[in-house]
């Protein structure tokens, strides 16, 4: 079972193996944390992408689905690329996002990856209840089977930070 941490800080600038990337199912980059994985990581990361487009995912990457490319210029030797569900007020949508976090740790497995960083799936623009999705994130990472050592809940705000936080308490019964 890994470590599970909490971090405030930019998922572009950790020192791991593989960063999760929030993605939108066309791979070919977007806002919030995918436009800054791709602008940070640079023409390398999208060339990789184009391809995987070219080739397995001509209609995108399912929904709870994820594939791994190079990092290009971030220091990470993956992205993990993932497509979060949108949250829905009227259907339940929570495998989905757990699928994310388990199939993100099962590529990581496939790339030898010992420490990975994960956004806050979902909880951006796709509207995702904060405290939900931490509970769903923290809950899937450790119950997967996974060789992966650290996963670092990398979040970009210190009212997301403190959401994690209190899911990672929770789940160790604090």
């Amino acid at each position: 079972m890994p470590e599970l941490r909490a971090v405030r800080g930019d998922i572009t600038e950790q020192d791991v193996d593989a960063i999760v990337n929030a993605a939108n199912s066309s791979l070919l980059g977007g806002g919030g944390v995918d436009g800054a994985i791709h602008r940070k990581g640079g023409p390398e990361i999208l060339a990789a992408c184009r391809a995987l487009r070219a080739s397995r995912y001509g209609r995108g990457l399912p929904t709870g689905q994820a594939v791994a490319t190079t990092a290009g210029n971030l220091s990470a030797r993956w992205v993990i690329h993932t497509v979060g569900p949108v949250w829905s007020a009227t259907e339940d949508r929570a495998a989905l996002l757990a699928s994310c976090y388990r199939e993100s740790l099962r590529v990581a497995d496939e790339l030898g990856a010992g420490i990975v960083a994960f956004p806050a799936v979902s909880t951006g623009v796709y509207g995702w209840p904060m405290d939900d999705g931490a509970r769903i994130a923290v809950e899937t990472v450790r119950r997967a089977e996974t060789r992966v050592r650290e996963v670092r809940f990398v979040l970009f705000s210190e009212e997301a930070l403190r959401t994690y936080a209190a899911a990672l308490a929770a789940d160790r019964g604090v």
